[in-house]
């Protein structure tokens, strides 16, 4: 039979809230939890009604499985404030951070993991039913545990060396947080030529979720475009098109393209030559636009 676990969660925002909903669900007896902006205080009326509401030191006391679901530059902080008992399961929910975050509690006898969710939260019942991976940090002895943790919340086990967790976080928001960025860039430019009431994700979503479900399957492979086809003339008249547009759009898609282009010259989809052109009309638009800002701020 599975053994029912004391858990406090300290931090009631969007990861810590649904994983706290979560580890109730699969059986565990949510003991406290801590949160005190409105926002964090009506997700715990909405995914935890019933839930004993109180301080960081209160929860910490109360728990023997203790999460720390606290903003990255705030996690050292919190777990210095905080007194442990010896052998009670300390874990953080931080991409970037490992087990040195928590050495202050491992001082104090405590058994600490990381515990990353590899996921986008809303921090609504719309998170409960999601699953995903996992990237876990944790000694021999608290292996085991993670492992059972993360199957309660019917996620997948990923194992990262406690040296490797910035990288490892650095994929993640590169991946998944930058999208957010071209993505909402990409709505922009359309809605300047299509109109604002155009429906733009309609335009957008069958080509993006193709776009990705082939670059998850086929790597480089999935290129596709001007670039990936030597278009240098395409290129330049993309160019030209976003002299206009909001700078930070126009410079994203400059660093992408030349992103681009390396890894086509790189997948033998281009030729060194014409990876070399499609950096020139990178390089020149680049250069206009430092020039045009120099005479703007005359």
């Amino acid at each position: 039979m599975p053994v029912r676990l004391r858990v406090g969660v300290v931090g009631a925002g969007r990861v810590g809230s649904v994983l706290a909903a979560r580890l109730r669900a699969a059986g565990h007896d949510l003991v406290a939890v801590s949160g005190a902006s409105p926002a964090s205080r009506l997700r715990i009326d909405t995914l935890l009604p019933g839930v004993r509401v109180t301080t960081p030191a209160q929860v910490a006391a109360a728990a023997d499985v203790l999460v720390l679901a606290v903003p990255d530059d705030h996690l050292v902080a919190v777990a210095e404030h905080l007194t442990a008992r010896p052998g009670q399961v300390v874990l953080h929910t931080s991409g970037r951070h490992g087990l040195d975050s928590l050495a202050s509690l491992a001082r104090q006898g405590a058994r600490t993991i990381a515990f990353h969710p590899a996921m986008t939260f809303t921090g609504t019942e719309l998170d409960l039913d999601r699953t995903c991976v996992f990237g876990l940090t944790a000694g021999p002895d608290e292996r085991e545990l993670a492992e059972r943790l993360v199957a309660d919340l019917g996620g997948t086990p990923v194992w990262i060396a406690e040296d490797d967790r910035a990288t490892y976080h650095a994929a993640l928001a590169h991946g998944s947080n930058h999208l957010v960025t071209v993505v909402n860039q990409a709505m922009e430019l359309l809605r300047s030529v299509a109109g604002p009431d155009a429906d733009v994700a309609a335009v957008l979503r069958p080509l993006l979720e193709a776009s990705l479900d082939n670059a998850l399957s086929f790597g480089d492979a999935a290129l596709t475009g001007p670039v990936a086809r030597g278009d240098v003339s395409t290129v330049r008249a993309h160019l030209d098109a976003l002299a206009g547009a909001d700078g930070s759009t126009a410079s994203t898609y400059r660093e992408l393209a030349r992103a681009t282009a390396h890894r086509a010259e790189g997948d033998g989809r281009i030729d060194a030559r014409t990876s070399a052109g499609v950096r020139q009309a990178l390089d020149e638009a680049e250069w206009d636009s430092l020039a045009a800002s120099v005479e703007q701020a005359r």
